[in-house]
């Protein structure tokens, strides 16, 4: 490691920090247990690529098997969402904030 690592930005980009925000809430109200999270994250990195950069793409689909899993929401409803998600950036003019309400299918 050197220590021009040490001064990067924890995240790339604003939805990695929302991901990791939202597992933080979601251990916090006691739905995700921080032991079987790092266990299902681990087993999903295993083989992953050495630079890391699938690393928060693994991290969003351990945390959609265990939402999932635990019953917090079906694949279903996370497929549902992620695709107004999807049709609420399309919607969403360059530079603005993307809402889900600029789903065009709400």
């Amino acid at each position: 490691m050197k220590l021009s690592d040490l001064n990067a930005p924890a995240f790339s980009e604003p939805w990695q920090a929302q991901l990791f925000a939202l597992t933080v809430a979601l251990n916090e109200a006691g739905h995700l247990p921080w032991t079987d999270w790092s266990q299902a994250f681990g087993a999903r990195r295993v083989g992953g690529v050495e630079d890391a950069s699938d690393y928060w793409l693994h991290w969003a689909r351990t945390l959609a098997d265990e939402v999932s899993r635990r019953n917090i929401a079906g694949a279903e409803e996370i497929a549902a969402l992620a695709l107004a998600w999807q049709r609420a950036a399309h919607a969403t003019p360059h530079g603005q904030a993307v809402r889900l309400q600029n789903d065009p299918m709400a």
